[in-house]
């Protein structure tokens, strides 16, 4: 594999000799196609350094800790001035870790979702439902007049048949576009939660609608369920470190809890992208994407463990 484990710097500081687990943790550094800040191809190691707060990685909620079930493989080897070579690579690395792990991708941009969603249809040879955490809709059909990059994915990804769009979720939605860029995903059949939408929805209760229309699309078929975190669906004050920021997002609060609600869904794998720390203050960001990771992944460890 041409993979690489790093020297130190691993998520929740798990060993490296601790490698035939349930769930592994990858980092994708690449940043390649964004439009506004690079920096991305940092964010692996910044989450995987916020994450080493994290002690013992028990959560309260799920009260279960993923380190002893966890795997940290390092950062995947890519080029980082070609897209089509970052994917031809991340698809020769993928497969065999799909197969072996349910896996955490650190970005990275968010064009590496698309590469790594053709490996998990790949892999389980049907399409994907998916939970797109967002400011923007990345449903563009050119990027900036390339015909690929961190704003297409989404409309190549439904083109593709990678996803079905019918259990297509976006949520935090906010960002300019003309409306058939922004409307795209409920085009296709799809739902979206804008960040207009949710604004003053914090407590669990006052969540409870949106959590039943979200469970209820993503189930609806019985598809394997892909979780993408772009860290710019948080609203500037809980995540700075960004390269596209909009303001007028999410809170923290509000993501932990969609994610822990729905963690008894049939999810397959995630990513968490476009965490760029250049451009953080106090680690704000990478805390934020650190804590998202390790919400999800405890509630995965939690199923685990019931079902064993």
């Amino acid at each position: 594999m041409s993979y690489a484990y790093m020297s130190q710097n691993r998520f929740l500081a798990v060993p490296h000799s601790q490698t035939d687990t349930p769930f592994a943790v990858a980092g994708v550094p690449y940043d390649g196609a964004v439009t506004n800040r690079p920096g991305a191809r940092f964010g692996p190691d910044a989450i995987r350094r916020a994450s080493q707060m994290l002690c013992d990685g028990t959560h309260p909620y799920f009260d279960v800790s993923p380190f002893e079930h966890l795997t940290d493989v390092g950062d995947l080897m890519l080029p980082n001035t070609s897209i089509d070579g970052m994917r031809a690579a991340l698809s020769e690395q993928t497969g065999d870790l799909i197969a072996r792990h349910h896996m955490c991708w650190l970005g990275g941009d968010h064009s590496i979702t698309l590469g790594l969603l053709r490996a998990y249809y790949q892999h389980y040879q049907k399409p994907l439902a998916v939970l797109h955490f967002d400011a923007h809709c990345d449903t563009w059909d050119t990027h900036y007049d390339e015909p690929s990059g961190h704003g297409t994915w989404v409309y190549e990804a439904i083109k593709e048949g990678l996803v079905d769009p019918e259990c297509f979720v976006q949520i935090g939605i906010r960002s300019a576009g003309v409306r058939e860029a922004r409307e795209y995903v409920r085009d296709q059949g799809g739902a979206i939660f804008t960040a207009r939408d949710m604004r003053g929805l914090e407590t669990l209760g006052a969540l409870d609608d949106v959590l039943k229309q979200v469970r209820a699309r993503l189930s609806a078929k019985g598809l394997p369920l892909y979780l993408t975190v772009d860290i710019d669906h948080l609203d500037p004050a809980f995540a700075p470190g960004t390269g596209t920021p909009e303001p007028a997002g999410m809170s923290v609060n509000q993501t932990y809890t969609l994610l822990e609600q729905t963690a008894d869904l049939p999810w397959v794998g995630m990513d968490c992208v476009e965490v760029a720390p250049a451009y953080d203050h106090a680690e704000l960001t990478s805390n934020a994407a650190a804590g998202i990771v390790w919400t999800y992944l405890s509630g995965q460890v939690a199923k685990h463990i019931k079902a064993q």
